[in-house]
């Protein structure tokens, strides 16, 4: 009897980001990261034929694609092989039709309790920074833009959990309160998930602090709260975070990651 594989945190990751999307939705995978991106395709090929997909700026279809093949750069050239339409960074920015059923996906450095977010760098003083990060451009305005907004990381520690940003490059719900991004005029609906290599976190109604949605397989409540700087909203059960279908599993490892990059 063949046993089923087993996923991984980052193909659980992918998968969770896949699941809030659906068909008809503007897409921006940003800077390329693996997991965003795999979740992305995992969509569209699965679900999503009408998504209008953006990598490297370039609006791709791959349906028909065999094996999507790897890259790493937003600027590889490679990706304009899907091509429908390639966007110059002014078009992106001042075309809102797009965004207004758009989802885009960002890293951070640090994240604080309400999902304010910093890829600027570390430090108090800017011309004296202790880590420089690659800065807020394109951040600042897909993360407004787009009807939501999601936060993927790649660890999930105290370092990076923190009471508050040393400098905002994202802006999340600020203080907190459901009025912390209208009444700046601000047209996106903000942070919805965070989504790291141990568990999945929300945004309580209301008060727009974050709060634990659920927990990858093998993590208990208590190494999230241990790991995290800041308290979080902990609901009165935790569920555990669902994973891939087989199907969906053998679509990233077959189509979307042969090269395993989840994996590793």
């Amino acid at each position: 009897m063949q046993t089923q594989a087993v996923a991984t945190t980052k193909e659980i990751m992918a998968t969770v980001l896949a699941r809030d999307l659906e068909d008809g939705y503007w897409v921006e995978v940003g800077a390329n990261l693996p997991v965003p991106r795999a979740g992305v395709l995992l969509a569209h090929l699965l679900w999503g034929p009408n998504m209008s997909v953006m990598i490297a700026m370039t609006k791709a279809n791959v349906l028909n694609e065999p094996v999507i093949e790897e890259f790493q750069l937003i600027t590889d050239q490679r990706a304009t092989r899907w091509a429908e339409a390639y966007y110059i960074h002014n078009d992106l920015v001042e075309n809102m039709k797009f965004r207004r059923k758009g989802v885009f996906f960002a890293g951070a450095l640090q994240i604080d309790g309400f999902g304010n977010s910093n890829l600027i760098g570390i430090g108090s003083d800017y011309k004296k920074l202790k880590f420089r990060g690659p800065g807020a451009i394109g951040v600042c305005n897909a993360t407004v833009m787009n009807s939501r907004f999601h936060l993927v990381v790649n660890s999930h520690d105290k370092r990076i959990f923190v009471p508050k940003c040393d400098f905002v490059s994202a802006y999340g719900w600020g203080t907190g309160g459901e009025d912390a991004r209208t009444k700046l005029g601000l047209p996106g609906g903000g942070p919805r998930y965070v989504v790291t290599p141990l568990c999945v976190m929300d945004f309580e109604e209301g008060t727009k602090r974050m709060r634990l949605k659920s927990v990858h397989p093998g993590v208990k409540v208590e190494d999230v709260v241990a790991n995290t700087g800041f308290e979080l909203v902990i609901p009165s059960s935790v569920p555990t975070t669902e994973g891939p279908t087989p199907e969906q599993l053998h679509v990233l490892r077959t189509r979307i990651d042969v090269q395993g990059a989840l994996r590793s």
